[in-house]
């Protein structure tokens, strides 16, 4: 994936197979010279071949990728240095080799996204050293190379549209200012958004694309304006400007300023939607942070600014650490769902009231990060449904409940297995269809399994979600209301779907025996449900004084720590067979392999 970047970086510039630029052959002159030389070039690292921008001393304009010494150059980002081909294991039979060069040293020529195109190099025909003075006049002429690459071919250091330097520049300026005050001070970089992804899609579908040109174009006059001409605002993202606060200001005493001046701003401008900008604040010590890490702070903070009264955010290490976390989980949850040791089920007992015996388990999600370890499914599983790989985590989890389905039945336990699903699950239009399908392939019933949604779940597109669910019912699988109580469905919806079971949840349950009110609650619940002709489980069930109050409030089964904690499936078995709430269903295992008679 890294090399496909590095090549769309490449191909993005358009710059293979164009004419010779008196630019770049200036530079590459010079290197030839410097080095006292007959061979220098620019080259670009293609996906087979390197291309030669410019080359003193060389007739043909490409040779093949293979064994190239530039190749390695782009691939490791790196100087190389050979000092005699012949004498290299890698190189010595290479092309470069057989033609006569024996001298070879590469600079990278690296793009600001921190991609390799290809190599500043310079050859000789004979074996020599190179020195460190020699090492960085190589490396000056790559960045000088680069520059002019970026110079002609990127999108420049000026945006057309607000006329201000851009994120290019904001990145230059910055680098150049910690070479030009080596003392490391103390810094602050300001980050104002104009408006959110979501108000950007809005505005841009109702008023069309020129009305947010006007709103950028009359943003970067107000800001210019309110920081003075003698201090410079860069344009860094589509509604995004930047700057620095002047020296000396703390991240408080600035940010104070600054929401007044945004109240301010938003009185001056004639465009309504000014009123939904936001300020980011990140303090930085100039020369230790990266330029881009002091943009991605900024913006951090400006999405935090969100949630406040002011609209003006300071930078919190703690919040973007938990936003980073969130990117890491989403980020490698792919890699776990194709791993084989990552995620796993573990399973919770329902036990049914009136005759105390277990008559299903619910299946739990669980996932141990390579490098974070436990992950806890209130963490990661919220994070994972809002992204596209739901689909897959749930056909993860129901593929891995009917293989245990049919390992406990082997060992003589038959019991029904519930799965959560989510909301994202029931806008899948073939859902039913791959839940069906699964079930064929494991050759089971429909009656073994349940699923679970929640009233959040339905509600979040009810007319599709309730097809999704009247075909699953149909077709013959129980249907679970998770965390009932908690929701927002309405009575006229809930009254309509297909369902089996109603599960309260367990933060009416929890203090059932010291709150008078939630019992009240319980039983109220209790009852509607029965009258809409639902089987009732309590969730939450610690204690025998709360398992003692749900069985009065009439609920059908209860599920909790009383019983037992989610279990691997090995312990849920054992569970099975030595708990006082052994299922009917458990058979003793055979004493020995069955015959082949006794099929008849």
């Amino acid at each position: 994936m890294n090399e496909e970047a590095r090549l769309d970086a490449l191909h993005q510039l358009n710059l293979l197979d164009t004419d010779p630029s008196e630019a770049f052959d200036r530079v590459t002159r010079m290197a030839a010279q410097l080095f006292d030389l007959p061979i220098a070039a620019v080259s670009l690292t293609d996906r087979d071949r390197q291309w030669f921008k410019s080359r003193v001393g060389v007739s043909h304009s490409s040779i093949p990728r293979h064994k190239a010494p530039c190749a390695q150059v782009a691939e490791s980002s790196s100087l190389l240095v050979i000092p005699d081909l012949l004498a290299d294991p890698c190189y010595r039979d290479s092309p470069l080799a057989q033609s006569g060069v024996r001298f070879y040293a590469g600079a990278p020529l690296i793009t600001s996204d921190g991609y390799a195109l290809g190599a500043m190099c310079v050859l000789g025909t004979e074996p020599r050293q190179a020195s460190s003075s020699e090492f960085a006049s190589l490396a000056d002429l790559g960045a000088m190379v680069m520059a002019q690459i970026e110079l002609q071919h990127a999108f420049g250091r000026v945006d057309p549209l607000s006329r201000m330097p851009n994120r290019i520049q904001f990145i230059e300026d910055l680098e150049d200012l910690a070479r030009d005050q080596p003392e490391r001070d103390l810094r602050l970089s300001t980050l104002v958004d104009l408006a959110s992804p979501e108000q950007l899609s809005d505005v841009v579908r109702v008023m069309g694309a020129s009305y947010l040109d006007e709103l950028i174009a009359e943003a970067a006059r107000l800001i210019r304006s309110a920081i003075g001409v003698e201090r410079k605002a860069y344009h860094v993202g589509a509604t995004q400007f930047a700057f620095l606060a002047p020296p000396g200001f703390s991240a408080i005493g600035y940010s104070a300023l600054l929401a007044k001046r945004l109240k301010s701003l938003r009185k001056l401008s004639n465009s309504r939607f000014m009123a939904s900008a936001v300020i980011g604040v990140a303090p930085f010590m100039l020369g230790w942070s990266h330029p881009r890490d002091v943009l991605r702070m900024a913006h951090s903070a400006a999405q935090d600014a969100r949630r406040l009264e002011n609209k003006v955010g300071i930078y919190s290490s703690t919040q973007d650490a938990a936003h980073q976390r969130r990117f890491t989980l989403i980020n490698d949850f792919a890699e776990a769902l194709r791993s084989t040791d990552q995620l796993r089920l573990v399973y919770q007992p329902r036990v049914d009231l009136s005759s105390g015996a277990c008559v299903g388990a619910e299946a739990l999600l669980r996932w141990k990060h390579p490098k974070l370890g436990e992950i806890s499914p209130g963490e990661f599983v919220p994070v994972i449904e809002q992204t596209s790989m739901t689909k897959a985590a749930t056909t993860w989890v129901i593929d891995a409940a009917l293989k245990q389905i049919l390992t406990w039945r082997e060992a003589g336990l038959d019991l029904q297995v519930s799965v959560n699903v989510s909301a994202a699950n029931l806008q899948e239009p073939d859902f039913a269809d791959r839940v069906l399908d699964a079930l064929a392939r494991h050759s089971l019933t429909a009656s073994c399994i349940e699923l679970e949604v929640t009233e959040t779940g339905v509600m979040a597109d009810a007319v599709q979600a309730l097809a999704v669910l009247e075909a699953l019912a149909g077709a013959g699988i129980r249907l679970a209301i998770d965390d009932f109580g908690t929701g927002y469905s309405s009575l006229s919806y809930l009254q309509r779907l297909p369902a089996h079971v109603v599960k309260i949840d367990q933060s009416f349950v929890r203090d059932l025996a010291t709150n008078e009110r939630q019992r009240a609650l319980i039983l109220a619940m209790t009852s509607l449900s029965h009258d809409l002709g639902y089987r009732v489980v309590a969730e939450g069930v610690e204690t025998k004084d709360v398992l003692a109050l749900v069985e009065v409030a009439g609920c059908d089964e209860a599920q909790g720590y009383l019983f037992a904690r989610p279990m691997t499936p090995q312990d849920f078995l054992a569970w099975c067979r030595e708990s006082e709430f052994a299922p009917s269903s458990l058979k003793a295992p055979p004493l020995s392999e069955p015959s082949i008679l006794d099929s008849f």
